[in-house]
Formats: structure tokens, sequence, C-alpha cells
């Protein structure tokens, strides 16, 4: 099997080259973590959907310990947004509207737990992080993409150049840790 050619189509982001399909394999997976390992964000994509307007879109979150990514949902236009684990754990937590979160609102998706994945309806906040380095997940979420409307980031958590964002983090994957009986983070 020919390896596609993966393209940078923006900082965060790849895509392959494919015309009829696409393997997600563990070169891949490796190739994306070193990606994200490499990004400020701790953090890298792989876009299987062929663009922005297509539905759905489909693609390969890979992130390290580290990454923020600001609790947010999908309200205007209502979409619900999927993640099955492909490698590594996942953190996911939902949250009220103010915030707060106990531990029925926190799932940990890893092979060891079998929970591989979850779905998420529109209009809950929500956030994913990295419990282990190498963590993979493949997304699924409505198209089409339109960045000044794709989610509604929640007032309760700092946008993620602030700089309160990395101890939110710290304390949400402390407090994550705590609820679910979890070793203690290891960044």
């Amino acid at each position: 099997m020919e390896r596609p050619i993966l393209r940078r189509v923006d900082p965060g982001a790849t895509e392959s080259d494919h015309d009829r399909f696409a393997v997600v394999d563990a070169a891949l997976l490796a190739q994306k973590a070193l990606h994200a390992a490499a990004n400020t964000r701790r953090r890298d994509m792989h876009r299987l959907h062929a663009g922005n307007a297509d539905n759905p879109h489909r693609m390969v979150n890979t992130l390290q310990p580290g990454s923020y990514v600001r609790p947010h949902r999908h309200l205007s236009p209502p979409k619900s947004e999927s993640f099955v684990l492909l490698a590594g754990s996942l953190g996911h937590v939902a949250f009220a509207d103010d915030g707060s979160f106990g531990r029925e609102d926190c799932v940990a998706l890893s092979r060891e737990s079998g929970v591989l994945a979850i779905d998420i309806r529109p209009g809950v906040w929500h956030a994913i992080f990295a419990l282990v380095p190498d963590t993979a997940v493949f997304e699924i979420k409505s198209g089409p993409y339109l960045p000044m409307g794709d989610k509604d980031f929640a007032p309760f958590a700092p946008a993620e150049d602030e700089a309160a964002a990395a101890g939110y983090l710290r304390a949400l994957e402390d407090r994550f840790r705590v609820l679910l009986g979890l070793p203690g983070r290891g960044w």
C-alpha cells in the first residue's frame, strides 16, 4: 500500500491526498503524535474530509498532555460531536452552565477501562484533554465548518491565549483525576 502524502493545511492540521479512501494506521498516529509534540498548542489534527463544506467532518485529533481545549459547546447551529479512542487515554468533562461538574460528568476513555467512545449532544459544555502522551481520537461532527460560528466558548473558562489557561487546565485535570480515582497528573 502506498503511503499518502500529508499536506499541511494550517499550523495545526494536515490532510492526505487520497482519492478513494484513506487508512488510519499506526504510522499515521505516530507521525501525528510527533506533530502534536512539536506544536505549541500540544495537539495536531489530520483531516479526512475534503473541505470545510463537507458533512460530516471526520478527523484524527492527536493531543499531548498540557494541550488546552477550552470548554465549548456546539449550539448554533446545533451539532453533536463524537470521539472514538485510537491511542492513549482521553479525559472528557461535561459542565453545568456555571462551569461546575461532578463525578457523573467525567469520562476517561482508555483501553484499560473499556470506555472507547463518547457522543456529546448539541449544546453541552464540554472539554477534552490528554491523560497520557500521544493520545489520539477519531472525531466526527457535522459540517460545514464556519470559523466564526463553529463553537461557543464557555464564559467560565479562560481563552486559550490567556495566562490563566494553563492553571485552569491543571486544576481541571487534577479535579478530574481525584473524582475518578486516577493517579496524579504527570506533567
